[in-house]
């Protein structure tokens, strides 16, 4: 009865044990051929008369499945865009049965009539978890992890979650794992009766079984007569107080954004007034709908497939061999520095962690210190993980300490003069064979590599603040920096758990260059009079995070000023627009700096007081009438200064990979998710009406919207960034 990828063996009390482990692979995945096998697993078992049950279980250590394999998704899209050419009817008959395949595979699996149990040895994630679900119990280890994370990459649980979920745990509490997609610990999982019960992984199996030899029901409780939901009927008190809210919730987290989501509810919502066969079939007919989503294809691609391929080094150079890098070197142990440290400590790295003297090196080290407190307080870590990661921090002042290092990152104040003294010092003592990088968010690297004696040996790796949570990094390439630094460059950020993307020099690199143009545009509309509460409305409904006056709190106003004497004084005083100037030097004189000092374009009271706009803002500029505002345009103009920027990174050839633009400009700054990034919005929409609306918003609010010669260009051939730009990285990578 042994398969490819998975072995069945039976006991003498009749108990099958299914182990799915997949050769040459790390971890399970879903694929065709997978569900085939287990296609005829499960009907040999219920055919097997001395067969009382089975317990599903993983051969990976740690991990049960990451859930689907991105081959089957991409050969089913392949498959219906071909059919839909000359048959549109049939292609849309042919998704939806494909689509449900895994959905009525568990659902054999639910009503075969003989008791399955999922033992979830690790990372359970996906369809895997939606396995578990459909199982008629769960055991999980205590190092498990398990969750439904597909609305993030733009699509829902599409194989029975929605309608499990929502029968086995409180409906706010459903629509909230399948909205947010976030991973559960088993606590959490058993708490929300997901699961039925927690044991140390050695003994998994072995309660699995005994579940089943104690008489588990081979009926699920919603098919049995008088199931009863766990929040009551949809249309009963309970549910009257539970569905506005819920209405209310999706509205405000996802500005309606978000088809995917839009789905959840109305699956969740539909599904609970049906029998279980029919609530499947509404879940499946919703999830081939969004499939075909612009949303759902440009979020797959960017954050699902184009992220596992630059995470897995798509940009490595090929000729160099993998390092093994063991210790790195940081100099300058402030905020960003010290963030730097800790991430590498955490990956087992030893740190050399160099500040101007003891005290600020200590200080640096302390940071790592509160973070791994703080995750032991929440039981993330254990103690002995905690001092394990501060006994390879070394705090010094002492430069002599970094000859041991096989890559120096230089995290120092963003001045010229201060880096390249700092640069100096370290090239004097670095060791042959280490590479040097500059953690710059501006200063071009190609003048940065000017102090040091072997220029290709020299590279920028930007890091986002707090670098413990921010996921993304850009590795500047100089103009002399050569293969092996790169190499390097990726594979410490590898090592750190981070996304990298690989940009070509240029002042503000790739995301700081976006990023200033979402600040500068809501400039524009403060001095425009523009209400500022309309400005951070219209930029969240636009799908972003955080609105850009709060960012730039957050970033720091008296930094905002820096960046723009900097460039004025680089590139001439018509590079900064003198009003924008005026307005951040007022904040500034007046102490307005920002969160750290407790207000700039917000005030930051006491807790619990929450912030707020600073009242004076509307006493700066004539304000608006809000009824005067179009605040639709508002979005748009968010969106459009933005991936105008990066179709300019594009044409100067600082970004030659449009996967990088994507993913940098969603992790990097929080462009918009649902879009797929900067690029793919502008794929999305469509060239022409992308250049049209251009036009609009140049005529109406100046030039620098106004489209550049590439998208005309690539307008009249009615051309894709991925189709032209795409192809040849595809190529290369082959």
């Amino acid at each position: 009865m042994n398969t490819t990828n998975l072995s069945v063996e039976i006991d003498g009390d009749g108990v099958a044990l299914v182990v799915w482990d997949m050769p040459d692979r790390s971890m399970n995945v879903f694929t065709a051929e997978v569900m085939d096998e287990i296609d005829g697993i499960v009907d040999a078992l219920v055919a097997d008369g001395k067969v009382t049950g089975a317990v599903f279980t993983s051969g990976k250590t740690g991990s049960f499945t990451g859930g689907a394999d991105l081959k089957m998704l991409s050969g089913m899209f392949a498959a219906f865009e071909a059919k839909k050419r000359d048959n549109p009817d049939e292609a849309i008959k042919a998704l939806f049965e494909g689509v449900g395949r895994m959905s009525w595979l568990w659902r054999k699996i639910e009503t075969c009539g003989k008791p399955f149990v999922a033992a979830i040895n690790g990372t359970c994630m996906g369809g895997g978890f939606e396995l578990a679900l459909a199982c008629h119990a769960r055991v999980v280890s205590d190092t498990a992890a398990m969750g439904l994370p597909e609305i993030k990459v733009g699509i829902f649980p599409g194989a029975g979650g929605t309608q499990r979920v929502a029968r086995m745990t409180g409906t706010q509490e459903a629509l909230q794992l399948l909205l947010q997609g976030t991973t559960l610990s088993p606590d959490k999982a058993l708490k929300m009766k997901l699961v039925d019960a927690v044991v140390p992984a050695g003994e998994l199996v072995d309660k699995a079984k005994a579940l089943l030899k104690a008489g588990l029901s081979p009926v699920k409780p919603w098919d049995e007569k008088g199931f009863k939901l766990p929040s009551g009927p949809v249309y009963s008190p309970a549910g009257a107080q539970v569905w506005p809210a819920v209405a209310s919730l999706y509205r405000k987290e996802t500005a309606d954004n978000y088809p995917a989501a839009r789905a959840v509810v109305k699956c969740v919502y539909e599904g609970l007034l049906l029998p279980m066969d029919a609530a499947l079939r509404v879940e499946q007919r919703y999830f081939t709908q969004v499939i075909q989503t612009t949303e759902a294809r440009m979020m797959i691609r960017s954050l699902f497939v184009s992220m596992q391929a630059l995470n897995k080094g798509a940009r490595r150079p090929a000729n160099v061999p993998p390092t093994k890098l063991r210790c790195v070197g940081i100099v300058g142990a402030g905020f960003m520095g010290a963030g730097i440290g800790y991430v590498a400590a955490k990956s087992g790295l030893d740190v050399v962690l160099l500040d101007r003297d003891q005290a600020a090196a200590d200080k640096g080290r302390q940071h790592s210190q509160t973070l791994a407190e703080g995750l032991v307080a929440k039981g993330r870590m254990t103690q002995e993980e905690a001092r394990a990661l501060l006994g390879r921090i070394t705090a010094t002042p002492d430069y002599a300490a970094l000859s041991a290092c096989d890559l120096v990152v230089e995290a120092v104040f963003e001045d010229r003069e201060v880096k390249n003294a700092v640069t100096k010092q370290v090239a004097a003592v670095l060791k042959e064979g280490a590479i040097y990088a500059s953690n710059t968010s501006t200063i071009p690297i190609t003048s940065l590599a000017e102090t040091v004696p072997d220029k290709a040996r020299f590279i920028g790796i930007h890091f986002f603040s707090p670098v413990d949570r921010m996921m993304l990094t850009e590795v500047i390439l100089g103009k002399e920096t050569g293969d092996e630094a790169l190499a390097v460059a990726l594979d410490f950020v590898r090592a750190i758990k981070k996304t990298p993307i690989v940009v070509n020099d240029t002042r503000g690199f790739f995301a700081n260059r976006c990023f200033l143009r979402y600040i500068s545009e809501a400039y524009d509309m403060l001095v425009e009079g523009v209400p500022a509460a309309m400005i951070e409305n219209a930029a969240k409904f636009a799908g972003m995070p955080v609105g850009p006056l709060a960012l730039n709190d957050e970033t720091a106003v008296d930094l905002s000023h820096k960046i723009m004497k900097a460039t004025m004084r680089d590139l001439g005083k018509d590079a900064v627009d003198p009003r924008h100037f005026a307005l951040v030097e007022r904040l500034v004189n007046e102490g307005r700096l920002g969160r750290k000092a407790g207000k700039g374009f917000y005030d930051y009271p006491e807790k619990p007081a929450k912030k707020h706009l600073w009242v004076g803002l509307k006493d700066l500029f004539p304000q608006k009438k809000p009824e005067e505002v179009d605040f639709a345009e508002l979005k748009s103009r968010f969106l459009v200064t933005m991936a105008l920027e990066a179709a300019r990174t594009v044409a100067e050839g600082v970004v030659t990979d449009p996967r990088e633009a994507d993913v940098g400009s969603i992790l990097g700054f929080g462009y918009a998710p649902h879009t797929g990034g900067t690029l793919s919005y502008i794929d999305g929409m469509g060239l022409r009406r992308f250049v049209a609306l251009c036009d609009r918003l140049a005529d109406k609010h100046g030039e620098h919207f106004r489209p550049i010669p590439l998208l005309r260009e690539m307008a009249e051939r009615d051309e894709t960034f991925y189709g032209r730009f795409g192809a040849r990285e595809e190529a290369r990578a082959a």
